[in-house]
């Protein structure tokens, strides 16, 4: 296993309490290979964890929301620069 992330799974954070959700994702996020991208589950519209990520490394990511149901949001978010 090592270091190498899987980002073909999609991760579901819904179990843990946000600010493990944020940590997890955040971390996740600074491993990951330029070009490349992860998927996550949530239970309501991450934008607070958007907000955070963008304060962060405004211009190195990209999101997008991928489903918005009621009780599971998809999003897919991209590394673009390091």
């Amino acid at each position: 296993m090592g270091n190498k992330i899987n980002t073909t799974e999609e991760l579901d954070v819904r179990t843990l309490i946000p600010i493990k959700r944020h940590e997890k994702l955040l971390k996740l996020f600074k491993k990951l290979p330029v070009d490349e991208s992860f998927i996550f589950i949530n239970d309501h519209d991450p934008k607070p964890l958007y907000y955070q990520m963008e304060a962060e490394n405004d211009e190195l990511f990209k999101w997008e929301y991928l489903e918005t149901m009621p009780k599971e949001w998809k999003v897919k978010v991209m590394k673009t620069k390091e």
